[in-house]
């Protein structure tokens, strides 16, 4: 009995487990659209009921194949604490611990399962060679990372010195003063907080320039490591 459901739902390439993957897919994406509707206003009783019902199913459907999926899993602590582990316990969990967070939208992520159910090889490749492009560049990107979070510092100690004296609602501190370097430093620039003194201006200017930087490294990082990944496996398959 184990292993005729472990077929079920782990063989995505079996007929039935085919059907089993197509039918959880169809609910994740069901749950999505009903998550989605309950966030819109006005919303009869009537309506809300039958999404509460519908969820209600969708939910023990869920927990019934998180459970079977530990039962037939080979390794059962890789499994809970693996992505898909991850994802489909915080998309249930909620519900049974009355939490008011709700972590239905990660469903989403459960989605990439079509990948070995369609049995899209090119994409699988693509992902792969997305994993390695990350892990040839994972030093630059880690340091360029801490180097953000300094500039993203200095950036608000800056702007406060210029604008708290004239604006200082607005800039009343420097962790107050965290949200225009985010803003700024990401080029998003919302313009809900911006600086009115001389000083403050020309020093968002730097900050601007600066931003483009941060923008545009991690792109060109894990852009030359997708190079260098690809053209190892080109030469790989010419030397085969």
């Amino acid at each position: 009995m184990k292993e005729k459901i472990r077929i079920i739902v782990e063989e995505s390439h079996t007929n039935v487990g085919k059907w089993f993957d197509g039918f959880i897919q169809i609910l994740v994406v069901l749950s999505l659209v009903s998550f989605s509707i309950e966030t819109l206003p006005n919303l009869t009783i009537n309506v809300k009921k039958n999404l509460q019902i519908l969820e209600y199913i969708i939910i023990l459907i869920f927990s019934i194949e998180y459970l079977l999926r530990i039962w037939v899993s080979k390794n059962k602590i890789k499994y809970i604490f693996s992505f898909y582990g991850l994802v489909d316990l915080l998309s249930i969990l909620p519900f049974y611990l009355s939490i008011t967070l709700d972590l239905r939208s990660l469903r989403i992520f459960r989605i990439f399962r079509l990948f070995s159910i369609l049995k899209l090889v090119k994409f699988n490749n693509a992902v792969n060679r997305f994993k390695k492009a990350l892990l040839i560049a994972k030093e630059e990107i880690i340091i360029f990372l801490f180097m953000t979070i300094i500039i993203i510092y200095l950036s608000s100690v800056g702007i406060y010195f210029f604008e708290n004296p004239v604006q200082p609602e607005t800039f009343s501190s420097v962790f107050h003063s965290l949200w225009w370097s985010v803003v700024t430093l990401t080029t998003v620039g919302y313009g809900d907080v911006y600086p009115i003194t001389l000083g403050g201006r020309v020093f968002t200017f730097i900050i601007l320039i600066l931003g483009l930087g941060i923008v545009g490294i991690p792109a060109g990082l894990i852009a030359s490591s997708l190079s260098a990944v690809r053209r190892k496996e080109e030469k790989d398959n010419e030397n085969s």
